[in-house]
C-alpha cells in the first residue's frame, strides 16, 4: 500500500525521491497529432507553484490535453466518485505533511490491485505542463495519476490513442458494456440512470470515419473520435418534461452549442436533451462497478474471478469460426449455469444471465516493440458430452448458441447474455490464426457476504420460511463447506450444489417444525440428523444441543442449516481417509494434521 518507509527513509536521508521517465529530461517528447516538442524540464510542483495542494476535482481538471483525451475522460468520471476517487489514489499522501517527493497510486490489472510508486517529477515547456493540466494552476494530482498511469504502460508515448473504458477498467476493476447508440435499446435512458445511480462510469464518442475526420469539430460544436465522460441525468419540466444528459468534454473548451448547454464559474459542461445525444453521439461505453444488470431492478451480487490463457502459434492460436481447420485448438472453458434469474423479462422461458468479458493483456505497454491490439471476440456453445476438449467435427456440425456481436480491435470485448440452464464452454480467439498472446476471461463467483445477500434473496420467495436470511458465519462455513479450488468463493457450479443441500435439509426442516414456528425442538433434531443420513453418537448430540439450541431447547432455520453444513464438512472429512470404506480409518501423524484442518476448514 503506502509506502510509508522509503518515504520516512528519505527524509531522514535529506533529499527528494526520482523515478521514473524524468530522470533524462532532455529529449523527452511530447505526444501530439502534429510536430512533436520536446520537454524542456521536468519540475516538481512545488517549483511550478508555492502551494501545489489543490484537490482533484472534475470541474478543474483537464485542459488541452495532447492525445490521451480517453484516459482524461475516464479521471473525469473517475472524481464523481469519492470512495472510486480515494481507492486509485490514497489519501494518507500530500505536498505538505511528510513530503518527500514519492507518491503511489493503484490501478486494478488483470485481475490484481498494483501499486505504482513515481516521484513529483512533471515534464514541462516553458514551465507549463506539457501534458494534463488544470484550470487550478495549484492541482497537480491529475498530472501525477497520469504520470502513473503512463509508468504502468511504460511510457507516455503509449497513452497516445485508447478507449476510455480501457482507463475506466483499469481505475475499478469493473466489467464494461458497450453500445451503439443507432442500436440502442428502448430502456438506455433507464440503462444510464441505473448505472449512475450504482456508482458506474460512462463515456461516449462520435465515430471519425477518415482519419482526416479525427478530432475536428463538428457544426454543433462536438468533437469527432474524441471522448466525452458522462457525469449526469436530469429531467425538467417545460411544458412537457425534458430528459438531459450531462457530459464533460476534457478539453473543456470545445463545446456543443445546441440546446441546453451551459457555462458556470469555469464548469464547462456539454448538456444536451437525451434525443439529441442520440443522434449526434454513435458510442455509450458502460464500467459497471459489478456485474449487476442494468435492465434489472434487482441486483445479482456476483464478483468476478479472472482465469488467465494464452493462444501459442502453432497450438493453439486458431482464429475465429473462419479457420475450421485449426479453429477447434483455441482455448476452451467450461460454463455452468444453474441459477436461474430470479425476474426474467419473459416467465415462459427460465433463463440464466451472465457477462462474459475477454481481455488480451499486454498490447499496450508492447507498443514499443511493434505490438497492436489484436482483434478478438469469442462464441459459447452448448456442451454435448462430456470430452475435456472438443475436437474439430463438433464444431463443424453444431452452431454456436451465442456469440459475441462482432470480432474487434480492443483491449476488452465483453457482453451479456441469457441462456437456459445447463452446462455450455466458451472459446475465446483472435480473429486471424497463428496470432500469439495472453489474455484473461472472467467469469461470475460468489464470495461469503455476497453469498448472504443471495442467500437472503432465494429465501424471500419462500414465505413459509419466516427466516432474515442465514448469518455471514454460516455463510462462510457453507464456502468452506462447497469451495473444491481453494480460492474462498463459489462458483456457478459449487453455488448449485449447495443449494440443492439446502433444499434437501429444508425438506427436513419442514418435517419437524410442525407447529410453522420456524424452529424445531432439540429432541427432533436427533430424527432430523438420522433423516440426513448422518449417524452420530449420544456425545454429538449433546454437543449439538449445547451449540445450536436456545434457552427454550429450540433450532431455528439458519442454526439447523449452519449444523448440517459441519456435520456434511465432518464426514467429507472423514471418507477422505476411510480409504477402505469399512467406517474405520487409520492416520499417521501427518494425516492426523491434515484432518484437522479439513475439519477447521469448515468451522
Amino acid at each position: 500500500m503506502c509506502p510509508a518507509r522509503p518515504r520516512m527513509k528519505i527524509l531522514e536521508a535529506g533529499f527528494s525521491f526520482e523515478s521514473f521517465l524524468c530522470a533524462t529530461e532532455a529529449g523527452f517528447q511530447i505526444i501530439s497529432a502534429g510536430p512533436k516538442h520536446l520537454c524542456q524540464k521536468c519540475m516538481r510542483p512545488l517549483r511550478v507553484n508555492i502551494d501545489p495542494s489543490g484537490a482533484l476535482r472534475v470541474a478543474f481538471i483537464l485542459l488541452f490535453p495532447a492525445g490521451d483525451c480517453w484516459l482524461l475522460a475516464a479521471i473525469a468520471c473517475l472524481t464523481l466518485n469519492e470512495k472510486l476517487l480515494y481507492r486509485v489514489i490514497p489519501e494518507d499522501q500530500s505536498f505538505t505533511e511528510n513530503y518527500a517527493g514519492i507518491f503511489h497510486f493503484q490501478f486494478w490489472r488483470y485481475g490484481e490491485w498494483e501499486d505504482v510508486v513515481v516521484d513529483d517529477r512533471i515534464p514541462t515547456f516553458n514551465n507549463q505542463l506539457v501534458f494534463t493540466k488544470s484550470f487550478r494552476r495549484n492541482e497537480f494530482w491529475s498530472a501525477l495519476l497520469e504520470k502513473a498511469y503512463a509508468k504502468l504502460h511504460g511510457s507516455y508515448e503509449a497513452l497516445k490513442g485508447g478507449n476510455t473504458l480501457e482507463a475506466m477498467v483499469d481505475f475499478t476493476g469493473g466489467v464494461t458494456e458497450f453500445f451503439e447508440l443507432s442500436e440502442a435499446p428502448k430502456e438506455l435512458y433507464s440503462i444510464m440512470k441505473k448505472a449512475l445511480e450504482r456508482g458506474s462510469l460512462m463515456g461516449c464518442s462520435i465515430d471519425a470515419l477518415l482519419p482526416s475526420h479525427f478530432e475536428t469539430e463538428t457544426s454543433s460544436g462536438l468533437v469527432r473520435g474524441h471522448a466525452y465522460s458522462i457525469t449526469g441525468l436530469e429531467e425538467v419540466t417545460k411544458k412537457t418534461k425534458i430528459r438531459l444528459v450531462q457530459m464533460r468534454n476534457p478539453w473543456g473548451i470545445v463545446l456543443w452549442k445546441g440546446p441546453w448547454s451551459v457555462y458556470i464559474l469555469h464548469r464547462f459542461l456539454d448538456r444536451m436533451s437525451f434525443e439529441d445525444f442520440k443522434k449526434n453521439f454513435t458510442k455509450l461505453e458502460i464500467c459497471n462497478l459489478t456485474p449487476d444488470t442494468l435492465l434489472d431492478d434487482v441486483p445479482h451480487s456476483w464478483t468476478v474471478a479472472v482465469h488467465e490463457g494464452r493462444w501459442v502459434r502453432g497450438s493453439s492460436a486458431g482464429g475465429c469460426r473462419n479457420f475450421p481447420d485449426t479453429f477447434w485448438t483455441n482455448p476452451q472453458y467450461r460454463l455452468r449455469l444453474y441459477e436461474e434469474d430470479d425476474d426474467p423479462h419473459d416467465p415462459a422461458h427460465v433463463a440464466c444471465t451472465f457477462v462474459v468479458a475477454l481481455m488480451q493483456k499486454g498490447r499496450r505497454r508492447d507498443r514499443i516493440k511493434g505490438a497492436k491490439l489484436y482483434t478478438i471476440g469469442f462464441s459459447i456453445y452448448e456442451m454435448i458430452g462430456s470430452e475435456q476438449h472438443l475436437q474439430k467435427d463438433f464444431f463443424l456440425y453444431n452452431a454456436s448458441k451465442v456469440k459475441c456481436k462482432s470480432y474487434i480491435n480492443l483491449r476488452e470485448v465483453s457482453e451479456r447474455f441469457s441462456l437456459p440452464p445447463g452446462e455450455y464452454v466458451i472459446i475465446p480467439s483472435t480473429f486471424e490464426p497463428h496470432e500469439e498472446g495472453e489474455f484473461i476471461l472472467r467469469d461470475l463467483e460468489i464470495c461469503a457476504n455476497e453469498l448472504k445477500v443471495v442467500m437472503k434473496r432465494v429465501l424471500e420467495k419462500h414465505s413459509e420460511l419466516k427466516t432474515e436470511g442465514f448469518s455471514l458465519e454460516s455463510c462462510r462455513s457453507m464456502i468452506a463447506l462447497m469451495d473444491t479450488d481453494g480460492s474462498g468463493k463459489l462458483n456457478l457450479q459449487e453455488f448449485k450444489h449447495l443449494w440443492n443441500k439446502i433444499k434437501a435439509w429444508q425438506v427436513i426442516f419442514k418435517k419437524y417444525d410442525k407447529d410453522k414456528s420456524n424452529s424445531i425442538s432439540s429432541f427432533e433434531m436427533r430424527n432430523a440428523v438420522n433423516d440426513a443420513g448422518f449417524r452420530l453418537n449420544n456425545q454429538l448430540y449433546d454437543i449439538i444441543t449445547m451449540r445450536y439450541a436456545d434457552e427454550h431447547l429450540n433450532i431455528d432455520f439458519d442454526s439447523f442449516i449452519c449444523c448440517f453444513v459441519r456435520l456434511e464438512g465432518m464426514f467429507r472429512t472423514f471418507h477422505a481417509f476411510d480409504k477402505n470404506r469399512d467406517g474405520i480409518i487409520q492416520l499417521n501423524v501427518l494425516e492426523v494434521r491434515t484432518s484437522r484442518q479439513l475439519y477447521h476448514k469448515c468451522q
